[in-house]
């Protein structure tokens, strides 16, 4: 699997994965900090994050649970590198990212914000 910057004619797939419009994904691109991952030249999964206040938050999670194992090493390798922690908020419902975040070494951290009626979970990764 390889992992890459995302670029503006991925907007499609990462549509796909996540029923998005394709010009919120091209917006996405864009204004975060993206990253694909591929296997056998097909994007199985994408990561997206930004930092600021002394936390990297990861916007975005979707993929095959390979390619979201993968892709979480991104924001984290970023967030130590500058002495940061990780944030990000998981659908309850979404049991392949949470597993990979879970075994990535984040904890619970409460209840996140309601998205469209689907509860989240908010997860931290503090290296410190």
């Amino acid at each position: 699997m390889q992992v890459r910057d995302a670029v503006e004619a991925d907007a499609g797939r990462l549509a796909e994965l996540t029923d998005a419009p394709r010009d919120v994904m091209r917006n996405l691109i864009h204004d975060r900090t993206v990253r694909v991952a591929e296997s056998d030249e097909e994007i199985s999964g994408f990561v997206s994050f930004d930092a600021r206040e002394r936390t990297v938050h990861v916007t975005q999670l979707e993929g095959t649970s390979d390619a979201c194992t993968r892709l979480l090493e991104e924001p984290m390798s970023f967030a130590a590198g500058e002495g940061m922690a990780v944030e990000l908020l998981v659908p309850e419902s979404n049991d392949t990212v949470r597993q990979a975040v879970e075994e990535a070494g984040f904890e619970r951290d409460g209840t996140g914000p309601t998205f469209d009626g689907t509860p989240t979970v908010r997860f931290r990764h503090d290296p410190s």
